[in-house]
């Protein structure tokens, strides 16, 4: 979907497809087919924006067979789909049973993140429309917190250095611009937006910025105003932003509430838990370790969970979801004069991971939710100014 900005620019909104993951390029293929499709019509649209998830398989087959990738490109002409971005953060395993930290390898200092990451972009130049120049990634910032020392620290730095080079070099090539964002999450290195700066800034590479989350940034509390200015005045780009909306508890010493909490607690994916309590941020890496009896966190002061939830479907009381958050951090990203991104992505992948009940029980269902998704978020954007375009 597209969008003129007040200042002339275009502004595109998507939906990721880790929803669907695939882990070779039949399943995309299958992706588009099955869902991505079936999501425009839904829309009754002509053109429908896809940010792909591409497993390492997939993107391996993509960039070492020309033919396969121009294939690619024209299936989703076909079925109206186009891409603009993508999300390079899982490298490969996301529809496991259990994914848990596993998403986070392998992190910046491992070679492979740097070429699987490099191949990425090599897909993505040849996958833009035609009146598109500029395509985005989004990545792992850094690393998982643990084992994370100088010497890793370093090589993570270089990697990126390099792979600021390669995207110079890929432009000169192909005319396309492609720039990757960090995305902070809790428990990685980098946490929250202004832990972004410092390495960015050893970086010194305008290719190589943030990726704002916004069900991340509301999990660590961060203010999005806050946030904002402190990469503006430290010259950082906002390359993308994910539109997603956190678990949020306001009154968790409430039983009650423990036990609504305790329904999203699920093996599959990791659900970060946080509170500021004691004017500090502190947290589990899991929900189902918060909720526990005698768990380490504080219930005096709200918890938020790491659980992207629907973003027209708020969880039902006694808990909620943290909109305002990603309300108030839009307004900022496209509600001034000028975008700080031009790229916006829908990624709620934890559909299936639901509590059972609330979990679609058929591929329509899905579809639907979907579409529900993406007409709030061009209902916040028009809101905000923007004009839909065809």
């Amino acid at each position: 979907m597209r969008f003129r900005h007040p200042d002339g620019s275009t502004v595109h909104l998507a939906y990721c497809t880790n929803v669907h993951p695939a882990e070779t390029l039949e399943g995309v293929l299958a992706q588009l087919r099955e869902h991505c499709e079936p999501v425009r019509r839904r829309l009754g649209r002509d053109r429908l924006g896809i940010g792909l998830w591409l497993a390492r398989d997939a993107a391996h087959a993509l960039v070492t067979d020309p033919a396969a990738l121009r294939a690619l490109r024209g299936e989703l002409e076909r079925r109206g789909l186009e891409v603009v971005t993508l999300n390079g953060f899982p490298y490969e395993g996301f529809g496991a049973e259990e994914v848990k930290y596993r998403v986070y390898t392998p992190d910046w200092a491992d070679p492979e993140r740097l070429e699987h990451t490099t191949s990425l972009a090599r897909v993505l130049a040849g996958l833009l429309p035609d009146d598109v120049t500029e395509g985005t990634i989004s990545t792992l910032p850094l690393a998982w917190r643990t084992a994370y020392d100088d010497a890793r620290a370093e090589k993570s730095r270089a990697a990126l250095v390099t792979l600021a080079e390669r995207l110079d070099v890929l432009e000169e090539l192909t005319g396309r611009s492609v720039r990757i964002g960090l995305e902070p999450e809790p428990g990685c290195v980098v946490e929250r937006t202004g832990d972004a700066i410092a390495p960015l800034m050893a970086v010194g590479h305008d290719r190589i910025g943030v990726c704002v989350d916004t069900c991340h940034l509301a999990t660590s509390f961060e203010d999005p105003d806050t946030a904002l200015d402190a990469l503006t005045a430290a010259r950082i780009p906002v390359v993308k932003s994910q539109l997603s909306a956190a678990l949020h508890a306001e009154q968790p010493a409430r039983p009650e509430v423990r036990r609504a909490l305790a329904t999203f607690a699920e093996p599959r994916f990791l659900h970060q838990t946080r509170t500021t309590a004691s004017g500090g941020l502190q947290g589990t890496d899991d929900l189902d370790e918060a909720v526990a009896d005698g768990g380490p966190l504080p219930d005096n002061s709200p918890w938020r969970a790491h659980f992207h939830v629907p973003l027209h479907a708020a969880p039902a009381p006694p808990l909620t979801s943290t909109m305002e958050v990603l309300k108030a951090a839009l307004a900022r990203l496209v509600g001034g004069p000028h975008p700080l991104t031009r790229h916006l992505e829908v990624e709620t992948y934890t559909w299936q991971a639901l509590p059972p009940e609330l979990r679609p029980r058929a591929r329509a269902q899905l579809t639907d939710g979907i579409a529900a998704e993406l007409t709030l978020a061009r209902d916040l954007l028009t809101d905000l100014g923007l004009k839909e375009l065809p």
